[in-house]
């Protein structure tokens, strides 16, 4: 399932990518070579990071295996029987997210727990996707815009954990005890 849809979305991405060609290739059609040529699609694609976009999708694709395979659910299980409570679990995932970026994380949740055991409201999916998110800035490796943000803004990963991570992190435990309060 969760292959298909990032098939899908490279295949949507690849018709976005020739509407785009179009489109520039029209508003250019008068000009001269040399005038469009800071405008052509080939110069463009140039200027794009393609390693990030690469690791990227690495990632969704190698999650969309561990679900094929019947993995996420065996971790979910095995969180579910470890603890009882969905906010540990959450809490414990958006942990996660430092290291791994949110969007699989959350993808590999959502392979991981059926719409039988958390219905498509439950609380579960809002605390998920704030511990994700929020989890995702403890490190500047926890996101594909912190890893984008490394490379061209040149942050080091230490000046970042001494002066970013301790902020983010009394922020997300602040934040995990807000949503358990206001839900309880």
């Amino acid at each position: 399932m969760l292959l298909t849809a990032i098939l899908f979305l490279l295949w949507i991405s690849y018709l976005a990518y020739l509407f785009f060609w179009m489109i520039t290739e029209i508003m250019h059609r008068k000009k001269t070579t040399t005038e469009k040529h800071p405008f052509s699609v080939a110069v463009t694609v140039q200027k794009i990071d393609s390693p990030s976009i690469l690791f990227f999708m690495g990632i969704l694709l190698a999650v969309a295996a561990m679900q094929t395979n019947g993995f996420l659910k065996v971790v979910g299980n095995g969180m579910d029987n470890a603890f009882a409570d969905f906010h540990v679990v959450g809490t414990l995932l958006g942990l996660l997210s430092s290291i791994v970026d949110n969007v699989p994380l959350v993808a590999g949740a959502m392979g991981m727990y059926s719409m039988e055991l958390y219905l498509q409201d439950h609380q579960f999916w809002t605390f998920l996707a704030y511990c994700a998110g929020t989890g995702g800035s403890l490190l500047v490796i926890g996101s594909a815009a912190g890893a984008i943000a490394m490379g061209i803004l040149k942050i080091d990963f230490l000046w970042y954990v001494k002066r970013i991570s301790r902020l983010a992190l009394l922020v997300y435990i602040s934040g995990v005890g807000v949503n358990v309060l206001l839900n309880q």
